[in-house]
């Protein structure tokens, strides 16, 4: 038997990990944490394919819902969370799974990035958002390979935040962030598996997903949180889909337009994940869903975790 397992499960969105690591934790004694950095907030549901309160009594599901939507979440706050739980899971000798897409959260926690404390500097941020909607994201992106290149070969351009708090860590500390990112692996048994479909039937299976998502309510959800005050430009609306119905809501264009966009940012979004979770990694065994099943995927666990 393997010593302090940790079964990590990983993917593109809509591939079916909440599918494959329910079957697996409830036949394997398990609980799930999730490695997801949208289902951390409370009231975004619908839009994040959050586990149902239904499957939620099937398996324990952690670290869902701990954030209002204007409160941060941060890398580091994160692994600490999710690294005090696996450990309660092994002390209550239960079977701990660690599922998601959000590739930060996954690697921090199977690596042990060792994560800068640095606090959001607000000012430093906000400065940078607006020089980003003057000039572009690339001329901040422009700062970060003046002020840390390595990173800067890291992080792709396009995602502002990780831009941004590179930037940041790098001017409160003084030190490039590359340079602060060692790592430290945590003392678990790792298990990770990957699960992929080919690109257009993945591609197809998101676009019904989408189309479920506005049959079970999503605009409705859009709404409430609006109704709530919570504002499009928060982070937390930077999620799939709540900026395009925000878009919708406010007149922008009609709905039609608003599902384009969002298979399309959905589409992209697969892509940056399949950056974070390559086919090539020799540490992840995967499986293409579309020819073996979740008996397959069992089997493997099974001696996995025997060994």
């Amino acid at each position: 038997m393997l010593v302090n397992p940790l079964i990590v499960i990983v993917g593109p969105t809509a591939v079916g990990k909440t599918a494959i690591s329910l079957d697996l934790a409830q036949k394997l004694g398990g609980e799930v944490v999730s490695a997801d950095s949208r289902q951390v907030y409370r009231g975004m549901d619908i839009g994040t394919a959050k586990a149902t309160p239904a499957e939620q009594m099937l398996v324990l599901q952690h670290l869902l819902d701990i954030r209002n939507l204007d409160e941060t979440l941060s890398l580091g706050e994160y692994q600490k969370l999710a690294y005090a739980i696996i450990d309660d899971i092994h002390g209550r000798e239960q079977l701990p799974f660690l599922v998601g897409g959000t590739g930060q959260y996954v690697r921090a926690v199977v690596e042990g990035w060792q994560v800068p404390e640095v606090p959001p500097q607000v000012e430093l941020r906000s400065a940078l958002e607006e020089q980003a909607q003057r000039q572009g994201k690339e001329a901040v992106f422009a700062r970060l390979q003046e002020l840390d290149p390595f990173s800067a070969e890291r992080i792709d351009w396009r995602n502002l935040r990780r831009v941004i708090r590179a930037i940041e860590v790098t001017t409160v500390l003084g030190r490039p962030f590359s340079e602060l990112q060692t790592k430290s692996p945590p003392p678990y048994s790792l298990v990770q598996i990957g699960l992929t479909r080919p690109r257009e039937l993945l591609y197809q299976r998101a676009d019904a997903r989408i189309e479920q998502m506005f049959t079970d309510g999503f605009v409705q959800e859009v709404e409430q949180l609006l109704a709530a005050d919570y504002i499009p430009d928060l982070p937390s609306f930077s999620s799939l889909g709540y900026r395009e119905i925000a878009g919708y809501l406010a007149g922008q264009y009609d709905l039609e337009e608003a599902k384009i966009l969002l298979r399309r940012h959905t589409r992209q979004f697969i892509r940056r994940q399949y950056n974070w979770f390559r086919l090539s990694d020799p540490s992840i065994t995967w499986f293409d869903l579309e020819e073996q099943t979740a008996g397959d995927v069992l089997t493997f666990f099974g001696k996995a975790v025997d060994q």
